[in-house]
Formats: C-alpha cells, sequence, structure tokens
C-alpha cells in the first residue's frame, strides 16, 4: 500500500487482527443497517447504522456536529482514538463514515482494505456476536472541514465549468445504466428521482472498477490508469456523486487519499437531490 498518495488510511486484515483490542484502537463497523453486524463482527467492534445514525432521521442532511459528538461519545470513542473502519458493500458505508470522520475533523482514522467480505473470507479470521463493553466519552469537534462537501450550487457551477471547457472534474459513479437514464435506481433501492440521466458534464466511472476481485483497492498505477483514460484530470477540481452519497465516497476516498488529487468533494445530495430538481438541465 505504499505507493498510495497517503497509505497510512488503510489498514489490511492482518493489521487489524494484530491490534485487536489495543489501548487507543477503536473498531467501527458500518453497514446499512445493523443487521449484519449484529450476525457477526471483528471482535471489539462496535456496529454503526449509515441510514438511522449518520443522517438525521428528519430532514434530508448528514448527522449533525452535535448528533456526531453524541454518537461518538455514547459508543466510547475520543477523539485521539485511532479508528479503523470497515463495512458490506466493498466498504461504501465505511467510506462514507470516513468522510463524515473527516468532515467532523478526526485525526486519525482509516479504513480496513476489502471491508467486512475480505475479513469473512479468510480462515483465520473470526466473528463473535456480542458487543463490547463500552465506556462513555465527552467527544467534541474541534473544526468542521466544509470544504469536503459539495452542495448544488457548488455543483451546478462545476457542472458548467465540466461542460464548457473542461477545468472541473465531475465523477458520476453509478452504474452505466443509472448514467444513461436507463435506470434511475438499482433494483430494489428505494431512494429515487423524478428523472434519470447524469448532470452535464459528468463522466461515468462506476466506483466498482477502482476496486479487485477481493474487494481491495487496486494499486496507484491501475487507479491513475482507470481515471486519466476516462478523461479526469487529477490536478483539477472534482466532485464525485452518485445517488444517495455512499458510492461517491468511495470514490471521494480514491480520489483524495490514494491518488493524493489537490481538491475533491463529495456530493451527498447526488441524484436522489439533482434528479428530483425542476428546470434543472440532465443528460442523458
Amino acid at each position: 500500500m505504499a505507493d498510495y498518495a497517503h497509505p497510512e488510511v488503510l489498514v489490511d486484515t492482518d493489521w487489524v487482527k494484530a491490534n485487536l483490542n489495543k489501548e487507543g484502537i477503536r473498531l467501527v463497523e458500518v453497514d446499512v443497517d445493523t443487521k449484519a453486524y449484529e450476525a457477526g463482527h471483528i471482535p471489539g467492534a462496535v456496529g454503526l447504522s449509515w441510514t438511522s445514525q449518520l443522517n438525521d432521521p428528519v430532514r434530508r442532511d448528514i448527522v449533525s456536529k452535535e448528533e456526531f459528538e453524541k454518537l461518538m461519545s455514547d459508543h466510547g470513542i475520543r477523539p485521539e482514538d485511532t479508528v479503523i473502519l470497515y463495512g458490506d458493500n466493498h466498504n461504501w458505508f465505511a467510506a462514507f463514515a470516513f468522510w463524515i470522520f473527516k468532515l467532523y475533523g478526526h485525526e486519525d482514522v482509516r479504513l480496513m482494505n476489502g471491508g467486512r467480505q475480505k475479513w469473512l473470507d479468510e480462515d483465520d479470521k473470526e466473528l463473535v456476536t456480542e458487543p463490547p463493553s463500552i465506556k462513555p466519552t465527552q467527544y467534541k469537534v474541534k473544526k468542521v472541514n466544509e470544504d469536503l462537501r459539495a452542495m448544488l450550487p457548488e455543483v451546478m457551477k462545476a457542472s458548467n465549468k465540466a461542460a464548457k471547457n473542461g477545468d472541473f472534474n465531475l465523477v458520476d459513479v453509478r452504474s452505466p445504466d443509472e448514467f444513461t437514464g436507463k435506470v434511475i435506481a438499482p433494483p430494489g433501492m428505494t431512494e429515487t428521482a423524478q428523472r434519470g440521466g447524469h448532470i452535464p458534464g459528468a463522466c461515468n466511472i462506476p466506483w466498482s472498477q477502482a476496486v479487485a476481485e477481493d474487494g481491495t483497492f487496486k494499486n496507484r498505477e491501475e487507479l491513475e490508469k482507470l481515471y486519466k483514460e476516462k478523461g479526469v484530470d487529477l490536478n483539477k477540481p472534482t466532485i464525485a456523486y452518485c445517488r444517495i452519497g455512499e458510492r461517491s465516497s468511495h470514490t471521494w476516498f480514491v480520489l483524495k487519499y490514494l491518488l493524493g488529487v489537490p481538491e475533491v468533494k463529495n456530493y451527498d445530495g447526488s441524484w436522489t437531490e439533482y434528479g428530483n430538481l425542476v428546470g434543472a438541465p440532465i443528460e442523458k
């Protein structure tokens, strides 16, 4: 992993096993809900639900600073802790949590390369069902990094720049069928939009092309080739988006930390916001 721009944000499964229950290291499993966690998780890990704990239950927004502080405090996490995140779907929701942690200024947060499935695939790795004992803390956010998040007005400006003169990278990480508007959402997904298609000026690089068969990230050379061949200039400002912001956080992680793109943001509103806008330009 040393060839990445920031190899320190990744750990492998063997590292996690060797550091189980060490002081100052906190394991967190993040899935769409906590069903998988409850069925079995890495020893010592706490579980977070993307649906109910990392998103506001009423308004369309991410968890607030105050809600994040309470979430961390209730789960026994301190600002100085090294937080290791992992989850299902090749770390979709863990990457979203990584983005949230960084947005709220947590210094040392990392992803377990390959996620939950990589751990399950290895014979020497165990799962437990009992949750760890938790000693609540008094977590306080010291800074909020709003520059990691793209909101709609900035996305509209980026779309104009990307479409007109290529001064901006707008990366749609959904499937080709979603990008072209053939479908609005993957089968079985409830979050949707009124229209299908993509934001003008965006290129389509599905998130899944960044991972190998075992769910780990491809090496830096492969990743650079992937994005450059699709027209992404790694020196230009970039916004990634998908449907609800979790797949795009995976690509945001790749671009910012593995490839070192200097200015990259996650548009978590993504297609379920943009595809519902009255009068917004759409391409198919």
